[in-house]
């Protein structure tokens, strides 16, 4: 047996002797504010902040029709000015509170995270409820942050990675707001207008659609009352969710041409979703497949035994509205052939032959042990159980999910690996000049 392999199976299970009974012994206090704002609490007075995570669900696939991009471009501009602030304003005001504020948009929520001192709470809630409340939209900040968006655009353009991703998207989930950009494209975000970022924000920053999680320094009462000051003035309710949808993997592999040494590939088929009955056998299994640990079986076949990459995985997306098992890699032009019919290989061998107790075994263990290691200070949590809520799991989730996962068994995986793994539907994007692959019809 390898060393690396003595690691990844040794070291979580000391993790989880020491780690899990601190795990256990953390409280989710699930309460509602006076003002009927349900949230998750996890006290901590050893330290004088609290970390708090604001996610209002729906993100940037609330997008309107020939809008999109819209709401990044609003996220991007709440620090931007608000109230009689502008940004250099609203930065000195942050500063002089030791708070810190970020706010970043996704495909299924707008994330909103704070930390603050106790003896600054109720001033730092005061700028933050500015910022989500009153945001300024004045011309020369939409004019710098588009600036800034349109950068990343043209950096997006060249990096063989982000156009994979994005035609792998486009590929999955045509024209759902999953299969498109989140920044939109160039001239959409030239189009928008600063009426669009007030339409933006008043479809995705709702008190319907929020949901906070908080740890730290604080008790339910005190946070109550501060989520109430936080959401006042926040539109009642939200857009559209748009529909759910299954992803199109139909087994094709598309090639794009890119002048470049080495091929950047990205692959996919359907997933499972977190409230799925098999939904930890298949946990266990994708671990197995391509998690961390020079155990994964991807790692250890293309990497390890071939050289065909410096790093390879797969796993699980969570998503609101769809599932996806996604991986990637990196491989030589001349040898990226050869590493997608190993990773088709790997699961048209999988599905047909099952695994072994030994890896299932390894991966719970890795599993269990190094999920306690998340739950590191306060900002780490508020944001795991902000995470939680977007899922829609529940707070006792923290406590039950390690039992979930021992309990998974052999017969499990195998039976999940028959039913989920299908080689003949996996979908593969190879963006370089790969040689002897071609795009298939």
């Amino acid at each position: 047996m390898r060393l690396s392999l003595l690691i990844s199976g040794l070291i979580p299970a000391l993790v989880a002797l020491f780690a899990a009974p601190a795990l256990a012994e953390m409280k989710i206090e699930a309460a509602t504010s006076p003002g009927g704002v349900p949230f998750w609490l996890v006290e901590d007075h050893s330290q004088p902040f609290t970390a708090l995570s604001i996610n209002f669900l729906g993100g940037t696939s609330l997008d309107a029709p020939g809008k999109r991009g819209a709401v990044t471009l609003m996220t991007g501009l709440l620090e931007e000015g608000s109230g009689k602030m502008d940004s250099q304003g609203f930065a000195e005001a942050r500063e002089a509170l030791a708070a810190r504020m970020s706010f970043d948009p996704s495909a299924d929520a707008v994330t909103v995270s704070a930390r603050f001192l106790t003896e600054n709470r109720n001033a730092a809630i005061d700028l933050l409820h500015q910022a989500l409340v009153d945001p300024t939209f004045d011309a020369p900040s939409i004019k710098r942050v588009k600036g800034q968006i349109a950068a990343i655009q043209k950096n997006n353009a060249s990096d063989p990675g982000q156009i994979a991703s994005e035609q792998l998207d486009k590929l999955l989930f045509g024209a759902h707001p999953y299969g498109t950009s989140d920044l939109g494209t160039p001239d959409s975000l030239k189009a928008l207008t600063r009426a669009d970022l007030v339409a933006a924000h008043d479809a995705a920053l709702t008190r319907d659609r929020v949901r906070i999680a908080a740890s730290g320094d604080i008790n339910a009462v005190q946070l109550g009352l501060l989520i109430d000051k936080l959401v006042e003035g926040l539109p009642a309710k939200g857009g559209k969710n748009p529909p759910d949808i299954a992803p199109d993997a139909s087994g094709k592999t598309v090639v794009v041409p890119f002048d470049t040494p080495q091929s950047s590939v990205v692959f996919a088929q359907k997933g499972l979703r977190i409230d799925d009955p098999d939904y930890f056998a298949a946990a266990v299994l994708q671990q197995i497949i391509g998690g961390q640990g020079f155990s994964a079986i991807l790692l250890d076949e293309v990497r390890e035994k071939r050289g065909l990459t410096y790093g390879i995985g797969a796993g699980l997306d969570l998503m609101s509205h769809s599932t996806q098992w996604r991986g990637g890699f990196a491989s030589a032009n001349d040898r990226v052939a050869e590493a997608v019919k190993v990773v088709r290989d790997i699961w048209a061998k999988v599905a047909d032959k099952g695994v072994t107790s030994e890896q299932v075994e390894k991966a719970k263990t890795y599993m269990t042990g190094s999920y306690p290691l998340q739950f590191n200070g306060n900002v780490t949590i508020a944001a795991i159980l902000g995470g939680m809520q977007v899922l829609g799991l529940p707070p006792d989730y923290v406590g039950t999910r390690n039992d979930k996962v021992k309990a998974v068994t052999l017969t499990d995986v195998n039976r999940v690996a028959k039913s989920l793994m299908t080689p003949d539907k996996l979908t593969f994007v190879v963006v370089g000049q790969p040689k002897d692959l071609a795009s298939t019809p």
